[in-house]
Formats: structure tokens, sequence, C-alpha cells
């Protein structure tokens, strides 16, 4: 078979993605010798984390009309290259006070990809499900490789060399994007970037029917996957009673269905509908939530972990249905506001989870995400069902 340069641009996506997202992977490992060495509190490190979480959210809109104006490749390097660098300074950190800001700085520097990746993607391919399902594996990719890695040079160099290891990864995949992949036309190049940022406009995209809809679904969606992302293998010690190894294998678990999921997901989005695999997808992910409460044996909790996985990997199809409704010349800033604000809104998965648990318990918490993920799938299903056309 020929190599196409489509290839290369979907390969280099999914490496770029791999780096933005192994920075942030390779934080939660070592947090607590971070924790010894600035002798912080839990609490101000989770802050630290979470303002890295909120940037990296809010980064995603500002990316997409970047985009529009100065086209993908500029922005990706940013990404890649900013990541990096913000890295290295997380790792030089003097005090607990840079340590934090340079926590944020990471964020809204590895912010910057996802969205503008995505649009690229867009103009390469015309199976985008398939194209953003391979993309996406870089995140649960990077999800398996850095924690382990970060772990395992914290333990004997410390962190600030655990946290320096996106050097090594980041600058061969900086090199190899700005060599290989071509610059693409901007979009809106003359437009003012002030005129993209007026509330009218804004209100406008993310007011169609459509794309309120899966908006709507997106959030759930994303809070329900950073409760998991967060409290997963806590669960698993808490309510089941884990060992913390049994705990974290079956956490590898769950992000290696995660990597195939996002690959199947997408490309039978392509094959069969985006609503179908997104629905399928949402209801895998409710009995695993419900199984993971349930199970009262390792064989079943193991497969309600798979089942969690594939759920969480619901993102492959729903970016593209939000592709689907935009226009060409929206799709840079459409698609990053969109993912601002279901990146946001969702990264309160986070303290919604921990905050069910320390009222009604981990059993009760992770119900109350099977729910969620239940109330997604049967909106699809109505909407499906009646011909809503939302």
């Amino acid at each position: 078979m020929r190599w196409q340069y489509r290839t290369t641009v979907l390969g280099l996506c999914l490496l770029a993605f791999f780096v933005t997202y192994f920075a942030r992977m390779a934080i939660s490992p070592i947090v607590p010798f971070i924790v010894a060495d600035f002798a912080v509190s839990n609490t101000a490190i989770g802050v630290a984390l979470t303002g890295m979480w909120l940037a990296y959210g809010l980064s995603q809109f500002p990316s997409g009309v970047l985009s529009d104006r100065y086209g993908e490749k500029p922005v990706i390097l940013v990404a890649v290259g900013g990541t990096v660098i913000a890295s290295v300074l997380l790792a030089f950190s003097p005090v607990f006070a840079a340590f934090v800001v340079f926590a944020v700085l990471l964020g809204s520097v590895a912010g910057l990809h996802y969205a503008v990746a995505t649009t690229l993607l867009s103009r390469t391919y015309d199976e985008l499900g398939r194209a953003v399902g391979i993309h996406s594996i870089g995140g649960p990719l990077a999800g398996l490789v850095a924690p382990v890695a970060a772990a395992w040079v914290g333990v004997r160099f410390g962190w600030r060399p655990a946290l320096a290891l996106t050097l090594v990864v980041g600058v061969p995949v900086f090199a190899l994007f700005a060599w290989r992949v071509r610059p693409t036309e901007p979009r809106r190049p003359d437009q003012p970037m002030r005129e993209r940022f007026e509330l009218a406009a804004l209100f406008d995209l993310i007011s169609r029917p459509a794309v309120a809809f899966t908006l709507a679904i997106a959030m759930l969606g994303t809070f329900i996957v950073q409760g998991l992302l967060t409290f997963l293998p806590t669960f698993l010690v808490e309510h089941h009673g884990y060992s913390a190894t049994l705990a974290g294998t079956a956490f590898s678990g769950f992000f290696l269905v995660r990597t195939v999921g996002q690959f199947a997901v997408g490309d039978l989005s392509d094959r069969y509908g985006r609503d179908i695999v997104i629905g399928a997808s949402l209801f895998a992910g409710a009995v695993g939530l419900f199984g993971l409460v349930a199970g009262d044996t390792r064989v079943t909790v193991g497969v309600a972990v798979l089942a969690a996985g594939l759920g969480s990997s619901f993102f492959a199809a729903i970016d593209p249905r939000f592709l689907d409704q935009f226009g060409d010349t929206e799709r840079g800033a459409g698609f990053g506001l969109v993912r601002t604000c279901y990146t946001v809104v969702g990264s309160a998965g986070s303290v919604g989870v921990g905050l069910l648990a320390d009222l009604f318990g981990w059993g009760a918490a992770f119900l109350v995400l099977g729910g969620l993920f239940s109330i997604t799938f049967l909106s699809l299903a109505v909407n499906w069902a009646f011909g809503l056309g939302y």
C-alpha cells in the first residue's frame, strides 16, 4: 500500500495529542512527592490541578479562532512546543506559587491542540469519525504510558525529572510535525479577531437546536468521565476493598478499552450514523457504572470496568457530530467554542463526585454517574424515536 500524506497528518496529530496528554497525566502519580517537597496540603495541590484543567478547557475556543486566522499548523506547533516548555518550567518550580502558575500555563498551551487538530483532520479526511477516533487514541495511550513512566522515574530520581519526561517525548514530535505537515490556508485570515469574540455571534453558534442538544450530552458525558478518571481507582479500593495494585491494574484496563474504543466508536459512527453509535457507547457506560456498584465478584467488576471504558469512548463520535452542524468557515471557532463549554463544565466532575462520595458514600456517587449516563442515552433514544431532528 502506498503511504499517503493524510496518514502522515493523522499520525502526527495523534502523537501531538499524546504529548499534550502525557504532560498532564504525568503529574498525578507523583503528587505525594510534590506535596512533601513543597510542604503543602492535598487541597493546595488540588487547586493547582483544577486550575490546569480549567485552563485546558478555556483555551479550546481561542485555539479555534487562532487557527481560522493563521492556519492549523502554527497553533499545533505552539501547543506541542508550549507543552514541553511549560513542563520543564513546572519541573524547575522554585516555590509552590510558581508551580501553580506553570500548571495553569501547561493547561493553557496543551488545550490549544485538540480542537485545531480535529478541524485539520476535517480538511484531510472524508471519513471524519474514523480519523477523529484514531486521533483520540493519543489521549488514552498517554494515560497508559505516562503514569507508569512518571512513577518509575519519580521513585528513583524525584518528581522533577519525572515531569521533565515530556521533553523526551515532545521535542521529536515537534520536529516531525514542523518538518512533515504542510501549512494550511487560514479560513478567515482578514477578519479582526475581536469580531470572533462578540457574544451575539457566539450565542448564535451554540443556540442552534442540534448544537445545543449535542452540547448538553457532551457536558454530562464529560462530567461523568472526569469523575471516573479522578476516582475510579479510589472507588475500587474504598467500595470493594481491592488493593491499590489491583485497582491500578483495573484502571489500566479501563484506559486500554478507551484506546481501542476511540477507534471503533469513530469508525462505526461513519458507517452506521453518529447517534446510534453514541447511544450504544453511552448505554454501555451506564451498564458498566451500575455493574461497578452492584458487582460482587472480581469478574463482574472487571467486565463493568471494561464497559465503563467503552462508555467513556463516546467522544470519538460526538466530536464529529458537532462538526456536522457547522459550515466550513465555522468549524474552527465553532468546534473550539463547544469544546471549551463541555470541557469546562465537565471538569466539575472531579469536585462533584468527591462531594457526593463524602456526603453519601462511593456507591451512591457512582450510581449518580450511572444515572447521568442513562439520561444521555435516553435523550438520544427519544430524539431518534420521535424524529425531533436535534
